[in-house]
């Protein structure tokens, strides 16, 4: 049996830490799937259009990864996909209450659902899509949190 696991976010956009814990996931499962949240409530700034087109910029070069959009609860996404196993990332303190809070939701609504954390490596652990947002609404420089090719494509949004 094919260990699959699901990486969500809304992705809005990939950054530098996203790309690490999605290259350390597939170093432990045999597919991971990353799966693009619409998301209303957060009314991202870019389409789930260009957010997976993003992320399979992204990605092009790591085996083992798929890319889909969801509209739908996790746990129904995570039933679709045959996958009981979530990956979300922790960059501080701040960010544990909310995914400990996730984690229980979802174990709630499908008691075979584990999730695992990842912590970013050190160097990515300030990095957050809406210090990225923040950055490109002001015409700064951002293309060092964001994986390569990425600033690129963003920028032909523009």
């Amino acid at each position: 049996m094919q260990r699959v696991a699901i990486y969500p976010g809304t992705f809005d956009p990939i950054t530098n830490g996203h790309l690490d814990i999605i290259r350390r996931s597939v170093g432990i499962f045999e597919l991971v799937i990353v799966a693009v949240a619409q998301n209303h409530a957060k009314n991202p700034m870019f389409s789930l259009q260009s957010r997976i087109q993003m992320l399979e910029i992204a990605t092009k070069d790591i085996e083992r990864v798929r890319i889909e959009g969801f509209d739908c609860l996790l746990a129904d996404f995570a039933k679709q996909k045959a996958s009981n196993i979530l990956i979300r990332g922790l960059r501080a303190v701040s960010d544990f209450e909310y995914e400990l809070q996730m984690g229980y939701i979802n174990t709630s609504l499908d008691s075979k659902l584990e999730t695992i954390y990842f912590m970013p490596l050190l160097q990515h652990a300030f990095i957050s899509s809406s210090v990225v947002r923040s950055i490109i609404e002001h015409n700064g420089r951002f293309s060092h949190l964001v994986p390569e090719g990425v600033s690129e494509y963003i920028q032909s949004l523009k």
